[in-house]
């Protein structure tokens, strides 16, 4: 059985590849039989692997799960969160949006507004300079594009329904410069309580789930941020 693996991040980086294709004896087997048989054939990267997820046709799996032939299989490092075309790709409903593109807080906001709701906030996530002593110059993103967009999908759904509020997210990829907007959330709702409490949840439920990662590049190198991959820069000097 052969199974076509695409790989994410830091992961990638050590694997040395963003897509595999991984031949095994067996005639099923499962998401957690894949990581062993993995690990044992990629020890470097064995570290990695025991602690990412396996996403099938863009959903995570429990590890008992059969992979069925011909499914797209992924395999999801922790999540925080080349440029040879523009990416811009979104939702159905346009309420969702994965790219490379300088992000617009009012085009997103314009998304939300509501004649029957009294409340609307804009939570816009930048690049920061200091993180404790270190200086960071820049912040790298790279996504599982389809299934960031079904999972930004979710928590707007989420929102939708415990708060009776709107929702619209759009995250940058590729490089990000200090100042700028990696992630801008959008919310509106019929009041400013729900309003807070909703923006607060999507960003914190974006970290914990959407498979975009960031790569922190410093004085000392890159660094994939949720993994223990360091990349020393080079010197010309």
């Amino acid at each position: 059985m052969r199974i076509t693996i695409r790989l994410f991040a830091g992961l990638a980086e050590v694997m040395g590849t963003s897509s595999l294709s991984f031949d095994v004896e067996e005639t099923s087997i499962t998401a957690g039989r894949l990581k062993e048989l993995l690990s044992a054939s990629y020890p470097d990267a064995a570290s990695q692997i025991s602690v990412s997820l396996v996403a099938i046709d863009h959903e995570y799996a429990p590890e008992d799960s059969d992979i069925p032939e011909r499914a797209e299989i992924a395999l999801i490092p922790p999540v925080s969160g080349g440029e040879a075309s523009s990416i811009y790709e979104s939702s159905s409903d346009g309420l969702y949006v994965v790219t490379d593109q300088a992000l617009v807080a009012e085009d997103i906001l314009n998304k939300v507004l509501d004649t029957n709701h009294g409340a609307s906030l804009l939570f816009v996530g930048t690049t920061r300079e200091m993180t404790g002593d270190q200086h960071t110059t820049a912040l790298f993103y790279e996504a599982y594009i389809p299934m960031a967009i079904s999972k930004l999908q979710e928590i707007g759904k989420e929102v939708q329904e415990r708060w009776n509020a709107r929702c619209a997210i759009a995250h940058r990829l590729g490089l990000v410069g200090l100042k700028e907007a990696s992630v801008i959330i959008a919310v509106s709702s019929p009041h400013r309580d729900t309003c807070y409490e909703a923006s607060r949840y999507a960003i914190e439920k974006l970290k914990q789930m959407v498979p975009i990662w960031k790569q922190d590049i410093n004085e000392n190198g890159q660094i994939w941020k949720g993994s223990e991959v360091h990349t020393e820069s080079s010197s010309n000097m």
